[in-house]
């Protein structure tokens, strides 16, 4: 609808996923490279964490294509609402292993065998449950006996979760102490700064078929983040509904009255009042592992990427 007043050959703030919108800060870089270390390197367990909108799902995706670049086994189970017969049938399943699932003691068999296989051959199997936040105590617990199966030197199966913070709180459970003492590294998304939410604005119109003109004034962009709290998912609302304002109005420029005008409609204003951003805590623990891994998937990351992102940390520096 306002593609072409604004010079527009796409909807630059959709909320579907589109991989060519990738925007990968410092931040998600690092824990990129957090996750693949963890894997690559078979370290059993790895978390990562954030809030909801702040790109995990950005991540396990750019992960899972990485993966299966490199010939890697991987299963993704995105709703882990299920017992633990149905997540070993589906897990497997994804995983690609033929036969009949049996009983569960029969699968957990098989899957080890098969594991084994794998590992004589120089090969790794990687488990990603997303949404782990919901998973219950009892079958956290049976995840965490998935990671018996091992050799004396490996772990033949490796686990992912992803999920909310509340997931770090589960963990926190005394009783899940066995668990919690396996994650070997965590990796957390954050929300954006406010050099990356300009950024970020500006890298997602280009790519929708911009001409570099500014869209938004420097104080909308300013509101933006505040409003948005930097959380992407909300940026990508607040910017539609901008945009689709300033189509109305005939506005070749979105101002921060127009920002707040929207901020207030979808019940931003207050939040952002009363909410404040949690300050950005260390990725994860093996410091070296993971900055020796950022080298190791500096190939995934395309060259006007890691451009954007050289900005923002000289914007930090400055």
């Amino acid at each position: 609808m306002y593609k072409e007043f604004f010079g527009l050959k796409a909807n630059p703030f959709n909320a579907n996923p589109d991989p060519r919108y990738l925007f990968l800060t410092q931040h998600t870089e690092e824990a990129l490279a957090c996750l693949t270390y963890g894997v690559e390197s078979r370290k059993g367990f790895v978390l990562l964490t954030g809030e909801v909108g702040t790109g995990k799902t950005t991540l396990v995706n750019k992960l899972l294509e990485h993966l299966r670049q490199q010939k890697v086994a991987t299963a993704f189970i995105f709703n882990p609402r299920m017992d633990m017969p149905e997540f070993l049938k589906y897990m497997m399943a994804d995983f690609g292993i033929a036969g009949e699932p049996g009983s569960k003691s029969q699968m957990l068999r098989h899957l080890n065998d098969w594991l084994l296989e794998r590992y004589r051959a120089g090969e790794t199997a990687v488990l990603i449950v997303d949404e782990a936040q919901n998973l219950s105590d009892e079958m956290l617990e049976e995840i965490r006996l998935l990671t018996n199966l091992e050799t004396a030197t490996a772990k033949l199966l490796q686990v992912v979760l992803v999920g909310q913070p509340e997931l770090e709180e589960k963990l926190r459970q005394p009783h899940l102490r066995q668990l919690r003492q396996r994650l070997t590294l965590r990796a957390k998304t954050h929300p954006l700064s406010l050099v990356e939410t300009e950024v970020y604005v500006a890298e997602r119109l280009r790519i929708a078929g911009g001409d570099g003109t500014p869209v938004f004034s420097v104080e909308a962009l300013a509101a933006v983040h505040r409003f948005s709290r930097g959380i992407p998912r909300v940026v990508n609302l607040v910017c539609e509904h901008c945009l689709i304002s300033a189509f109305a109005d005939r506005q070749k420029t979105v101002s921060s009255h127009v920002v707040r005008t929207v901020c207030r409609d979808l019940d931003l204003v207050n939040e952002a009042v009363t909410t404040r951003p949690a300050r950005p805590e260390p990725v994860a623990r093996e410091r070296g592992g993971v900055l020796d891994a950022l080298e190791m998937i500096a190939s995934l990351l395309a060259p006007a990427q890691s451009s954007l992102s050289r900005t923002v940390r000289r914007e930090r520096t400055l």
